[in-house]
């Protein structure tokens, strides 16, 4: 059974960011949300955490309408972390981290032997434990993020959102927060959506893509719902430069996302009529009978200016 279903849904505030939504996830599936700024990732989020009412439509976890569902088997059900977070007052990392297992005690009991061990298990993982003691306030932001992901890790609920967990990481973090998300969900059947801007990254760890476009939600196997979106693999999704027209560009997505930024940083102008193609060495550009063979970005300033 589907841990997560969204039927037919209307999502947005008065108005639809998304409208007739369907999507499902399962037990152990990692999810990436992607979508332009103002799309609705967020909202998405929210409306499945049942803080924002469905303008239409239904959205079930574990097989309940989320609206029937009271705020404790929801916190039983989804853990969160957003990006942005009020920080406790006077609570150190350990003690942030520790929240994640009050939801299955009152207040005032004393952890287990087994959740403290746990707890230390997954500050380690996440290199922790030499700030444990620290106060928030002076975590830096990085581990502050870290720290938050650990409290929703501890609390063993079986989904868990995550909005933009790898901001203000470098990326040795970023790939270590993600290998730990898939982790999860294939060694303990967590379901785990996320949103990110850093999707060329994260896609190498997700099952499927959410995508938001046009007030529509795409989804799908992350492989197929980037193929089915040229924007998402052509380097104009980095467009900047509204006088740069691209030429026709030939070698691997690195080199031409590459070669796209160099040209229209350094060229206000229709570039249409040029070829470039690179053998994993030179670079060889060409106009009607006219070629040039560059070694690097640094040739290429004069070469276009003899062939054009």
């Amino acid at each position: 059974m589907d841990l997560l279903e969204i039927i037919h849904a209307d999502i947005g505030y008065q108005q639809p960011l998304i409208t007739g939504a369907n999507a499902s996830l399962e037990a152990g599936e990692v999810c990436l949300l992607i979508g332009n700024n103002g799309t609705g990732k967020s909202t998405l989020i929210r409306s499945i955490l049942n803080q924002i009412p469905l303008l239409k439509g239904e959205i079930r976890l574990g097989g309940n309408d989320i609206r029937k569902l009271d705020e404790q088997k929801t916190a039983a059900l989804i853990a969160v972390v957003f990006s942005k977070a009020e920080l406790p007052y006077n609570y150190t990392t350990t003690d942030l981290v520790s929240l994640g297992k009050y939801i299955h005690y009152p207040y005032y009991f004393r952890l287990e032997h087994t959740d403290i061990c746990e707890i230390h298990s997954i500050m380690e993982e996440l290199h922790l434990l030499p700030y444990r003691n620290l106060a928030l306030q002076q975590l830096s932001d990085g581990n502050l993020q870290k720290a938050f992901i650990a409290r929703a890790f501890v609390q063993n609920s079986p989904f868990i959102v995550l909005d933009e967990p790898t901001t203000h990481l470098d990326e040795e973090n970023k790939i270590m927060i993600l290998t730990l998300l898939r982790k999860m969900a294939k060694e303990h059947g967590r379901t785990i959506l996320f949103s990110s801007h850093d999707w060329r990254l994260a896609k190498e760890f997700s099952d499927k893509i959410w995508y938001i476009k046009d007030e529509k939600l795409q989804t799908g196997i992350t492989e197929d719902v980037l193929l089915k979106n040229p924007e998402l693999l052509h380097p104009a999704l980095f467009r900047v430069n509204d006088a740069f027209v691209a030429p026709v560009i030939t070698a691997p997505p690195t080199e031409t996302e590459m070669l796209y930024s160099f040209l229209q940083k350094n060229f206000n102008a229709d570039l249409s009529a040029l070829a470039f193609s690179y053998d994993g060495q030179l670079w060889h550009i060409k106009k009607d009978d006219k070629s040039h063979v560059a070694t690097g970005f640094g040739d290429f300033g004069e070469a276009i200016r003899k062939i054009l």
